[in-house]
């Protein structure tokens, strides 16, 4: 299915976290994005992904701004922030909720590894289901005395919508395969809604028809394919692009010092090549694109 055959309005959006500066890998997903709407007439969206209050900071929410428009990338409207839709994540949930659907969880991080029998899945160690078998007197009193996150029980999820699927420009046609990710946290004990409660829920929201983003995010499609049919939310075409890797073939990352688009500004990069390098493909020296 194209863009074309599709029909309707294109809207796509560029959705950062401000948790520090942007790198190349940031200004290559939003150049993508918003060439795709441009292209195609459509609108090209801005969302701050603020919710982690932990790590967010509002001056990087302004280097944000000031980069993207320094690359010469325009958005419609004015930027949506995820801290003030917290009455959606949790209406979200709480439908959830009353299908039965989601459970509280107490177990710690380090609770998880040390349960040796846990499988692996695609976003690492399986939850292996510890709270789901709790006596309900017990996780009663509990949720009163303890933090807690909540989880998706996921075997009554995936029986519940049955056989899904999701369209990706590169891979087609893809069935949903969301039981190997276990039951996945939608609430943790710092924050009203995971990532993908939160995305899923905002893409819906913003009548996002095309979610461009980096092919790392392919797997957590399957994830966001389950909340839109559980929540009865319209699922957007995906197009899941290549990552920049740097000349030993790893992906540009915050945690691994990728070049931000602050410091090649203040080198005297000049935009105007930059990003025509970007959209071609070229990059700088040392770099390259690739798919991992």
């Amino acid at each position: 299915m194209t863009i074309s055959q599709a029909g309707g309005a294109i809207v796509t959006r560029f959705a950062p976290s401000p948790t520090g500066r942007l790198h190349l890998g940031h200004a290559f997903s939003a150049l993508v994005s918003h060439d795709l709407a441009r292209t195609h007439g459509g609108n090209f969206l801005l969302r701050i992904e603020d919710i982690d209050a932990g790590r967010s900071r509002e001056a990087f929410v302004d280097g944000i701004i000031e980069d993207l428009r320094w690359l010469g990338i325009g958005w419609d409207g004015e930027p949506v922030r995820q801290s003030s839709r917290l009455d959606a994540y949790r209406g979200a949930l709480g439908a959830l909720g009353a299908a039965g659907l989601i459970y509280p969880c107490f177990c710690t991080r380090a609770d998880i590894a040390a349960a040796a029998a846990a499988p692996h899945g695609p976003e690492g160690a399986v939850y292996p289901g510890t709270c789901r078998r709790l006596d309900p007197a017990d996780r009663a009193q509990r949720m009163q005395d303890e933090p807690h996150a909540w989880r998706l029980a996921m075997d009554a999820a995936v029986a519940r919508v049955g056989a899904i699927t999701w369209h990706d420009a590169a891979a087609g046609v893809v069935r949903a395969a969301p039981a190997r990710f276990g039951d996945v946290v939608l609430a943790r004990k710092d924050a009203p809604a995971s990532y993908h409660l939160a995305v899923t829920v905002d893409d819906a929201w913003q009548r996002v028809s095309d979610v461009v983003r980096g092919a790392d995010l392919f797997e957590a499609t399957h994830i966001h394919r389950l909340l839109q049919a559980l929540l009865g939310l319209p699922t957007p075409r995906y197009h899941h692009h290549a990552l920049l890797a740097d000349a030993e073939g790893r992906r540009l990352a915050k945690r691994d010092g990728a070049p931000t688009i602050a410091a090649l500004r203040e080198a005297g990069v000049e935009p105007q090549p930059l990003v025509a390098d970007l959209r071609a493909g070229r990059m700088p020296v040392g770099l390259s694109v690739a798919r991992v």
